[in-house]
């Protein structure tokens, strides 16, 4: 067996038929698993990389595939997608954004394209990520973002597992300028998101993904003394069996369906040539 020597942590946020900021479409994101099935790649999970960066091989052909925040768009499109084509995805959540009440109905159309009938529902419950945006500032984030009920039904299913965004997204280093006051805050902060992944899913890992990719070294401490060891950025890389622990870089997905997906995935699975690469576009 080939053995990894690089591993594309793939970075997305929003499955969803209209359009916007960081958003790839339903049907571009059916035919980027479709690609990595027919080119037989195994999508792996956070346990699974952790052991890889401690030294334990991995099928040449490994992807991490993460999610960011926990839109609902993730349950009603990413989810049933990753079901068909037998793939399991990481899901960054913000555990405070989550709601309670019964699960939505998933849109099962990963063998068709969204037609001119889904537009009423995907208007209603996928809007652009500005409009989630906005109605997440104005308290309404039930309407965009996941259900517990939702997590369970995609934790029991496999098709995701779930792991710590804080559980407010908020950047403490904009809001608190004295830095003993910011790290409570921050320690707060991940002690309720690991408290409500607990509660609702009898477990939390390790592994955290921090909000807007940022992090100093006061973050890292309070990290590690809040138990979170496995630490996810927008660091622009591929993961080696020599990268860091704690700043774990992803590669940002963008809502194309033709060669580009290919080529970034041959790209970053070649940590010698994602270098390069990298380098000369100043990255």
């Amino acid at each position: 067996m080939k053995t990894a020597q690089g591993i594309p942590v793939l970075m997305y946020h929003h499955v969803s038929p209209n359009p916007g900021l960081v958003t790839v479409s339903p049907e571009t994101f059916r035919l980027q698993m479709a690609w990595l099935a027919r080119h037989n790649y195994r999508s792996i999970g956070a346990d699974d990389l952790a052991a890889f960066l401690a030294g334990t091989p991995l099928p040449e052909k490994s992807v991490m595939i993460t999610f960011d925040d926990g839109y609902l768009d993730n349950y009603l499109y990413a989810h049933p997608i990753l079901q068909a084509f037998g793939f399991k995805a990481v899901l960054f959540i913000i555990t405070g954004w989550l709601g309670e009440g019964e699960p939505r109905e998933p849109v099962h159309h990963h063998s068709r394209k969204v037609g001119a009938g889904d537009t009423a529902y995907n208007a209603a419950l996928t809007p652009s990520h500005r409009t989630c945006m906005e109605k997440i500032a104005a308290g309404q984030t039930d309407e965009v973002m996941l259900r517990w009920s939702e997590v369970a039904e995609m934790h029991k299913a496999g098709s995701l597992e779930f792991h710590s965004h804080t559980h407010t997204h908020q950047r403490w280093d904009r809001l608190v300028s004295d830095p003993q006051a910011r790290r409570i805050k921050l320690a707060e902060d991940l002690a309720a998101s690991r408290a409500a992944l607990e509660a609702h899913l009898g477990t939390v890992s390790p592994h955290l993904c921090w909000p807007q990719g940022y992090f100093d070294a006061d973050y890292q401490t309070v990290a590690h003394s809040a138990g979170f060891t496995h630490l996810y950025t927008v660091n622009k890389e591929t993961c080696t069996a020599k990268t860091p622990i704690t700043a774990i870089p992803r590669v940002v997905v963008k809502d194309r369906a033709d060669g580009w997906f290919g080529r970034r995935l041959w790209l970053y699975r070649h940590p010698m040539l994602t270098h390069a690469y990298l380098a000369l576009r100043g990255s």
